[in-house]
Formats: structure tokens, C-alpha cells, sequence
């Protein structure tokens, strides 16, 4: 799976994934008017093959920016900018057209060497991330935590690109749980294709080589994160389902209900709910709030039990574990959740089931209020 060759990526510190210019027209489409006057950075892109450098460079007059630079960790030249052969960092500066063709050509483009390997955490760097309004890039996804703290410590805005998973991470769960970080606009399911060093085997379904000998893999559970805001963030998610108890039973070890489709969240419940983690492809600040994130460590678990774990077909494995692996967890049923693993309390012989990650949010009343304070018309009547 390309999910795997992500793994081996990240443990092999191979974190070279170019984002596809399609996907970044996509998103960024969505921020037009904060880029005006405003100098960007790219600070974890190779100008041999950066689409963020040539979607910015290219739309420079379009967004009206005031600047773009890019930094590359240890750029092997490219024809275009030097004539030499050795491993060198380097950093782009481009401020705009000078010739009227509005294209940016090779001798509008200020190419200055760095002295260490272009690492984004480097004194050197760091210093053009000062000059930044905004930072737009794929960051290594084995770095993510400590790059977007950078971010936040230099109080920058940013459109980057991650795993999903990423959200999970406790620094990055409690800046989406404070509105200091949401989820972009344009990515919300499936996969997506990224292009990878000449020398990245290609072992896994997904991948392929085209006619110019690129290569690219597909991976899963990629999303935009950012700080700008964007009007569709504020679209109320339509909610057409009642609760009953019976279709929304609580968890075990916490005083929520569990919803696993975020679609059917009822829309007459106040109290709080577990959703998943891709709620936050749909979440509206103004109708929802979070209150925390439904693992150990996250929230305050309730019953503390030591259960046995069953394997698909209900038989012990002799393996024992506290909370079903650290996770909210619900009673299970053997006819409806069938090859689905369990867990035996150990004390009562109760098998419960444990629930992925889970978001827990509750709904705010003042959403429903404004609503019905507004004035009827033939349209919302």
C-alpha cells in the first residue's frame, strides 16, 4: 500500500513528496484575498521541481504579492539557476515581472547560496521565515509536530499540506481545539498523488512511472492544514436525524454518545458526542464546539478495567490490556459486529468493543437561536 511507502519514507527520512500543482490550485483558490501585499515563503521546496514556487511565481501579479522566496534543503542545481555541478542549499527571492511578460524568467529570479543544508530549522532559515507574512508548503510529514510549532512560536500564517493523522497528535489536536488551526477547504476524502526522488523504489499498488521517467505515489489521509480563515469553514453542517437512545448508545468509560458517521450527528442533541476524526472536514466553529480528544492522555476516562483481547472470532488470546487499548470503547455484540475483535472484562465477563479515535464535540445552542430568530421569508420559511 502507498501508506506503507509513506512509513518507510518517514523512517528512512525520506520525506521528499512533491505536492501536485492541480491539488495546490485547488486549495489555495480559497485564500485570494490574503495574499495581497503579502510575502510568501516555501521553505521545504526543491525549485527544480517545486509546483508551490511555480504556482506562486506564475500567479505573482494575479494574488498581487509583495514577495516570494523558497528555500531548498540541499538543492542539486538545476540548469536553470546555476551552472554548477556540487550539492548546494540555496534560496530564491522573485518580486515579481520586469519585462512585461508577466512569466518569471530565469534572470528575474535572485539565487542566493546558503551556508548550512537549508534544514528549516536552521539560524539561516529561520531569518527568512521572519521576513514571511505567510508560509505555503508540503513540510516533512516526519517533522510535522516540530514544524508547525515553529510556526506558532514565530506567529505566522500557513497553508500546509499533512496526514490526517496528524490531528490525533496532542500539539496539534489542542491548536485545532482553541481555533488556532483548522482543516483546508479543498481535501476532505481519498488520496492523493505525489511525485518522489528518482531513486524512491517503487514496490507498492498506487505507484507509477510516467513517459519522462517521473515517478509518483498515492497516499492516503492527506489533508491542507492552515490559520486563514475561508468562507465555506462557516457553512453549517445540515443535521436531518432525531436522537433516540437506542440508535445513539453511550460509551462505557465516557458520559458521550457515539456517532460514527458525522452526517447522522442529531440534530435535536446538546449534550456530548464522539465523531470521527474527519468530522473536522466538516466542522463550523460557529455550530459546533470540541471539547477534547477521545484517547488516553486527551480526556478523563471513566472505569479503569482490565479486559482480555478476543481475537475476530471471539476466542481469548491471553493478552489483557486497560480501556480496549486506550480508546473510548462501547458493549459489544456478537450477531451485529461480527469479525470485528473484542474485549472481556476480566471482573464481569462483559465483552466490549473498542471505538477508533474519536473528536468529542457538543453542539451550541446559539446556532439553533439565530435561526429561529430570523425572519421568515418565502425562502427559509
Amino acid at each position: 500500500m502507498a501508506n506503507n511507502d509513506l512509513k518507510n519514507a518517514k523512517k528512512a527520512k525520506k520525506d521528499e513528496f512533491y505536492t501536485q500543482l492541480v491539488d495546490i490550485e485547488l486549495e489555495l483558490k480559497h485564500y485570494k484575498d490574503h495574499f495581497k501585499g503579502k510575502t510568501v515563503l516555501c521553505n521545504c521546496d526543491d525549485p527544480r521541481i517545486s509546483n508551490f514556487f511555480h504556482y506562486f511565481s506564475y500567479s505573482f501579479e494575479h494574488l498581487g504579492l509583495k514577495k516570494l522566496i523558497t528555500t531548498c534543503y540541499k538543492n542539486q542545481s538545476r540548469d536553470l539557476f546555476s551552472k554548477s555541478d556540487s550539492e548546494r542549499a540555496i534560496w530564491l527571492e522573485y518580486n515579481g515581472d520586469k519585462n512585461g511578460n508577466r512569466i518569471p524568467d530565469p534572470e528575474e529570479i535572485g539565487i542566493n547560496y546558503l551556508k548550512g543544508d537549508g534544514d528549516f530549522r536552521s539560524p539561516e532559515c529561520i531569518e527568512l521565515l521572519k521576513q514571511a507574512d505567510i508560509v505555503v508548503t508540503n513540510p516533512p510529514f516526519s517533522l510535522f509536530r516540530e514544524y508547525v510549532a515553529q510556526l506558532i512560536e514565530y506567529n505566522k500564517k500557513f497553508i500546509i499540506i499533512g496526514n490526517v493523522n496528524a490531528i490525533s497528535y496532542k500539539e496539534i489536536f489542542q491548536l485545532i481545539k482553541n481555533n488556532k488551526l483548522w482543516l483546508g477547504a479543498s481535501i476532505h476524502s481519498g488520496d492523493r498523488e505525489f511525485g518522489v526522488p528518482t531513486d524512491y523504489p517503487l514496490n507498492a499498488a498506487g505507484c507509477r512511472q510516467d513517459e519522462n521517467g517521473n515517478k509518483y505515489i498515492r497516499v492516503k489521509g492527506v489533508r491542507w492544514f492552515t490559520n486563514l480563515d475561508y468562507k465555506e469553514r462557516h457553512e453549517d453542517l445540515i443535521l436531518y436525524k432525531m436522537f433516540n437512545a437506542k440508535e445513539y448508545p453511550k460509551y462505557e468509560n465516557y458520559d458521550a454518545i457515539n456517532v460514527d458517521i458525522t452526517n447522522e450527528i442529531p440534530s435535536d442533541y446538546y449534550q456530548t458526542i464522539g465523531v470521527p476524526i474527519t468530522f473536522l472536514d466538516k466542522y463550523n466553529p460557529d455550530q459546533f464546539e470540541i471539547e477534547a480528544l477521545g484517547i488516553v492522555g486527551s480526556c478523563d476516562f471513566l472505569n479503569n478495567r482490565e479486559m482480555e483481547i478476543l481475537d475476530k472470532e471471539g476466542n481469548p488470546t491471553g493478552k489483557y490490556t486497560f480501556n480496549a487499548k486506550g480508546t473510548l470503547y462501547r458493549k459489544h455484540n456478537p450477531l451485529v459486529d461480527k469479525k470485528v475483535a473484542a474485549f472481556k472484562d476480566r471482573q464481569t465477563g462483559e465483552l466490549y468493543q473498542s471505538i477508533y479515535a474519536r473528536i468529542l464535540i457538543r453542539r451550541k445552542q446559539q446556532s439553533n437561536l439565530a435561526l429561529a430568530a430570523e425572519p421568515k421569508t418565502p425562502f427559509n420559511s
